[in-house]
Protein backbone atom coordinates (compact mmCIF):
# COMPACT_ATOMS: atom_id res chain seq x y z
CA UNK A 1 0.00 0.00 0.00
CA UNK A 2 1.38 3.34 -1.25
CA UNK A 3 2.03 6.06 1.94
CA UNK A 4 -0.49 9.46 2.15
CA UNK A 5 1.72 11.80 0.63
CA UNK A 6 1.60 9.38 -2.79
CA UNK A 7 -1.88 9.01 -2.71
CA UNK A 8 -2.30 12.58 -1.97
CA UNK A 9 -0.29 13.12 -5.04
CA UNK A 10 -2.07 11.05 -7.30
CA UNK A 11 -5.02 12.37 -6.05
CA UNK A 12 -4.43 15.68 -7.04
CA UNK A 13 -3.01 14.31 -10.38
CA UNK A 14 -5.93 12.05 -11.31
CA UNK A 15 -7.85 16.02 -10.54
CA UNK A 16 -5.90 17.03 -13.13
CA UNK A 17 -6.37 14.45 -15.80
CA UNK A 18 -10.59 15.23 -14.87
CA UNK A 19 -10.10 18.88 -15.83
CA UNK A 20 -8.22 18.00 -19.18
CA UNK A 21 -10.25 17.43 -22.14
CA UNK A 22 -7.42 15.37 -23.95
CA UNK A 23 -7.22 12.33 -21.26
CA UNK A 24 -9.96 9.64 -22.27
CA UNK A 25 -11.87 8.47 -19.17
CA UNK A 26 -10.80 5.63 -17.01
CA UNK A 27 -11.70 2.16 -18.76
CA UNK A 28 -13.44 -0.15 -17.05
CA UNK A 29 -14.61 -3.73 -18.27
CA UNK A 30 -14.78 -7.39 -17.55
CA UNK A 31 -11.15 -8.23 -16.79
CA UNK A 32 -10.83 -5.12 -14.59
CA UNK A 33 -13.61 -6.31 -12.30
CA UNK A 34 -12.29 -10.02 -12.61
CA UNK A 35 -9.12 -8.56 -10.88
CA UNK A 36 -10.78 -7.05 -8.07
CA UNK A 37 -12.90 -10.02 -6.43
CA UNK A 38 -10.76 -11.69 -4.41
CA UNK A 39 -9.59 -8.15 -2.86
CA UNK A 40 -9.68 -4.71 -2.68
CA UNK A 41 -6.32 -2.30 -2.07
CA UNK A 42 -8.31 1.49 -2.51
CA UNK A 43 -5.47 3.83 -1.94
CA UNK A 44 -7.53 6.52 -0.26
CA UNK A 45 -10.74 6.75 1.49
CA UNK A 46 -12.97 9.98 0.92
CA UNK A 47 -15.80 10.83 3.19
CA UNK A 48 -17.85 13.56 0.73
CA UNK A 49 -21.17 14.57 0.35
CA UNK A 50 -24.01 12.95 -1.70
CA UNK A 51 -24.47 15.81 -4.23
CA UNK A 52 -24.75 14.53 -7.39
CA UNK A 53 -22.14 16.74 -9.20
CA UNK A 54 -19.46 15.45 -6.90
CA UNK A 55 -18.62 11.98 -7.78
CA UNK A 56 -15.00 11.16 -6.20
CA UNK A 57 -13.95 8.21 -8.84
CA UNK A 58 -15.19 10.79 -11.48
CA UNK A 59 -13.33 13.90 -10.38
CA UNK A 60 -10.05 12.39 -9.04
CA UNK A 61 -9.94 10.30 -12.52
CA UNK A 62 -10.27 6.86 -10.13
CA UNK A 63 -11.45 3.11 -11.15
CA UNK A 64 -12.56 0.68 -9.67
CA UNK A 65 -11.42 0.02 -6.86
CA UNK A 66 -9.13 3.22 -6.63
CA UNK A 67 -11.17 4.39 -3.64
CA UNK A 68 -13.15 4.00 -0.61
CA UNK A 69 -15.78 6.15 -1.09
CA UNK A 70 -18.63 6.92 1.90
CA UNK A 71 -21.34 9.80 1.00
CA UNK A 72 -23.55 11.70 3.02
CA UNK A 73 -25.56 14.85 2.63
CA UNK A 74 -22.90 17.83 4.19
CA UNK A 75 -19.93 15.52 4.40
CA UNK A 76 -21.14 15.44 8.27
CA UNK A 77 -19.10 12.94 10.79
CA UNK A 78 -21.64 9.98 12.59
CA UNK A 79 -20.94 6.92 14.10
CA UNK A 80 -21.63 5.11 10.89
CA UNK A 81 -18.72 6.86 8.93
CA UNK A 82 -16.33 6.45 12.16
CA UNK A 83 -16.51 2.69 11.57
CA UNK A 84 -16.57 3.03 7.98
CA UNK A 85 -13.34 4.40 8.20
CA UNK A 86 -11.83 2.25 11.15
CA UNK A 87 -12.83 -0.50 8.96
CA UNK A 88 -10.78 0.64 5.77
CA UNK A 89 -7.79 1.82 7.50
CA UNK A 90 -7.19 -1.50 8.93
CA UNK A 91 -8.39 -3.96 6.56
CA UNK A 92 -6.04 -2.40 3.70
CA UNK A 93 -4.15 -0.58 5.51
CA UNK A 94 -5.58 2.74 3.51
CA UNK A 95 -3.56 5.76 4.83
CA UNK A 96 -5.19 8.72 3.67
CA UNK A 97 -8.45 9.91 4.29
CA UNK A 98 -9.54 12.86 2.71
CA UNK A 99 -12.85 14.98 4.13
CA UNK A 100 -14.52 16.31 0.73
CA UNK A 101 -16.68 18.86 0.57
CA UNK A 102 -18.21 21.35 -2.22
CA UNK A 103 -19.20 24.53 -2.90
CA UNK A 104 -22.62 25.57 -2.84
CA UNK A 105 -23.38 22.84 -0.55
CA UNK A 106 -27.45 22.29 0.17
CA UNK A 107 -27.16 20.92 3.52
CA UNK A 108 -24.63 23.93 4.54
CA UNK A 109 -27.10 26.33 3.22
CA UNK A 110 -29.97 24.29 5.08
CA UNK A 111 -27.97 24.89 8.38
CA UNK A 112 -27.93 28.34 7.61
CA UNK A 113 -31.04 28.94 7.04
CA UNK A 114 -32.23 26.65 9.79
CA UNK A 115 -30.47 28.92 12.22
CA UNK A 116 -31.64 32.43 10.70
CA UNK A 117 -34.88 31.32 10.56
CA UNK A 118 -35.68 28.26 12.83
CA UNK A 119 -38.44 26.00 12.29
CA UNK A 120 -39.58 22.75 13.58
CA UNK A 121 -38.21 19.90 11.66
CA UNK A 122 -39.94 17.81 9.55
CA UNK A 123 -38.12 14.97 10.10
CA UNK A 124 -35.49 14.12 12.93
CA UNK A 125 -32.97 12.38 10.32
CA UNK A 126 -32.42 15.60 8.72
CA UNK A 127 -32.18 17.66 11.66
CA UNK A 128 -29.49 15.28 12.66
CA UNK A 129 -27.17 15.98 9.56
CA UNK A 130 -28.52 19.98 10.51
CA UNK A 131 -26.95 19.51 13.94
CA UNK A 132 -23.87 18.22 12.92
CA UNK A 133 -23.29 21.31 10.37
CA UNK A 134 -24.37 23.59 13.26
CA UNK A 135 -21.46 23.78 15.35
CA UNK A 136 -19.25 24.60 12.45
CA UNK A 137 -21.22 27.20 10.85
CA UNK A 138 -23.11 29.00 13.70
CA UNK A 139 -19.96 31.16 14.65
CA UNK A 140 -20.09 32.39 11.49
CA UNK A 141 -23.43 34.23 11.44
CA UNK A 142 -22.30 36.89 13.65
CA UNK A 143 -18.86 37.61 12.69
CA UNK A 144 -19.06 37.14 8.61
CA UNK A 145 -20.30 39.84 6.56
CA UNK A 146 -24.04 40.08 4.82
CA UNK A 147 -23.05 38.87 1.77
CA UNK A 148 -25.30 35.26 1.19
CA UNK A 149 -22.12 34.32 -1.05
CA UNK A 150 -19.16 35.25 1.41
CA UNK A 151 -20.49 33.29 4.05
CA UNK A 152 -21.53 30.09 2.53
CA UNK A 153 -18.05 29.95 1.01
CA UNK A 154 -16.70 30.46 5.22
CA UNK A 155 -19.23 28.33 6.00
CA UNK A 156 -18.68 25.15 3.20
CA UNK A 157 -14.84 25.34 4.68
CA UNK A 158 -15.84 25.71 8.56
CA UNK A 159 -17.69 22.26 8.26
CA UNK A 160 -15.15 20.73 6.27
CA UNK A 161 -12.91 21.45 8.94
CA UNK A 162 -15.37 20.52 11.88
CA UNK A 163 -15.22 17.13 10.12
CA UNK A 164 -11.78 16.54 9.77
CA UNK A 165 -11.10 17.45 13.54
CA UNK A 166 -14.11 15.28 14.24
CA UNK A 167 -12.45 12.23 12.58
CA UNK A 168 -9.15 13.29 14.13
CA UNK A 169 -10.40 12.91 18.06
CA UNK A 170 -13.38 10.82 17.31
CA UNK A 171 -11.56 7.13 17.80
CA UNK A 172 -8.97 6.03 19.74
CA UNK A 173 -7.95 3.53 16.13
CA UNK A 174 -7.55 6.45 14.61
CA UNK A 175 -6.09 8.59 16.76
CA UNK A 176 -3.62 5.54 17.17
CA UNK A 177 -2.87 5.51 13.23
CA UNK A 178 -2.46 8.95 13.08
CA UNK A 179 0.30 8.73 16.11
CA UNK A 180 1.95 6.30 14.70
CA UNK A 181 2.43 8.26 11.59
CA UNK A 182 -0.18 5.03 9.61
CA UNK A 183 -2.56 7.90 8.27
CA UNK A 184 -3.01 11.31 7.37
CA UNK A 185 -6.84 13.58 7.78
CA UNK A 186 -7.07 16.26 5.52
CA UNK A 187 -9.85 18.35 3.78
CA UNK A 188 -10.74 19.52 0.85
CA UNK A 189 -13.01 21.50 -1.17
CA UNK A 190 -14.58 20.55 -4.86
CA UNK A 191 -15.65 23.60 -6.72
CA UNK A 192 -18.60 22.82 -8.10
CA UNK A 193 -17.44 26.03 -10.95
CA UNK A 194 -14.43 24.70 -12.53
CA UNK A 195 -13.97 21.02 -11.60
CA UNK A 196 -10.90 22.00 -9.37
CA UNK A 197 -10.22 20.63 -5.74
CA UNK A 198 -8.63 22.33 -3.28
CA UNK A 199 -6.69 20.70 -0.54
CA UNK A 200 -6.36 22.13 2.86
CA UNK A 201 -4.26 21.44 6.09
CA UNK A 202 -2.02 18.87 4.30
Amino acid sequence: MIDSREALERLKAGNKRYLSDDIPPIQINAESRRQLLKSQNPFAIILGCSDSRVPAEIIFGQGLGDLFVIRVAGNVVAPSQIGSIEFAAEAFGTSLVVVLGHTMCGAVEATIEQLKQPTESRSPHLHSIVSRIRPGVEPLLDAASNDKADLMRLAVRANIDTSVTNLRHGSRILENLIEEKKLLIVGAEYCLETGTVEFFDE
